[in-house]
């Protein structure tokens, strides 16, 4: 019965972790909504575009992106072609599952790496955006950080296959769970 606790109370920390990011992505998605609407209807109405639409939406787009990625690498969301999973079995499934998140894990921090490098280089020369003037390193920092936390997530979820599979939230284990945020 401890243990249970135990891996409930892991599941729900997981749920909270995830929920900040999530946050942040659908309130991203929401102003990059809002910035549309006002973008159309002054362009279609008064003939006047909110200048900025462009880099906004790129703006938007990247935290979205960026701040969901951990979270959907966790929870194994991602678009995956599963053409070939009737021919393994679940043990051998969860070995392959194991060894694609290690490596893509290992793999995701040289990006992260670069990217951090690319925002230093950003912030010595002064880069800002073409209309708003924002500071483009911090936008590069935040992709960055948030490359490096899917590396450290995709690493966590595939030593979590090998050692403690009860604790790896699958896409079918989280429909009733994420409705209304951590629980």
């Amino acid at each position: 019965m401890a243990e249970l606790d135990h891996d409930n109370n892991i599941t729900k920390a997981g749920r909270w972790l995830a929920f900040l990011p999530s946050v942040v992505a659908a309130t991203s998605l929401f102003a990059l909504m809002v910035m549309t609407f006002f973008d159309v209807i002054l362009r279609s109405v008064f003939n006047d575009p909110v200048e900025s639409a462009t880099e906004m939406t790129r703006l938007f787009m990247a935290i979205m992106v960026f701040s969901a990625l951990p979270v959907i690498s966790w929870r194994g969301e991602h678009i995956v072609v599963d053409l070939l999973d009737p021919l393994f079995s679940a043990r051998v499934g969860r070995i392959r599952d194991a060894i694609v998140n290690l490596v893509c894990g290992i793999v995701l921090a040289w990006p992260a790496l670069r990217v951090w490098q690319l925002a230093g280089r950003a912030r010595e020369y002064g880069d800002v955006t073409e209309y708003l003037n924002i500071p483009q390193f911090y936008i590069a920092y935040f992709i960055a950080v948030a490359t490096f936390a899917t590396a450290l997530v995709l690493f966590a979820r595939g030593l979590c296959f090998i050692f403690a599979p009860q604790w790896v939230e699958t896409p079918a284990s989280l429909s009733d769970s994420t409705a209304a945020g951590p629980k």
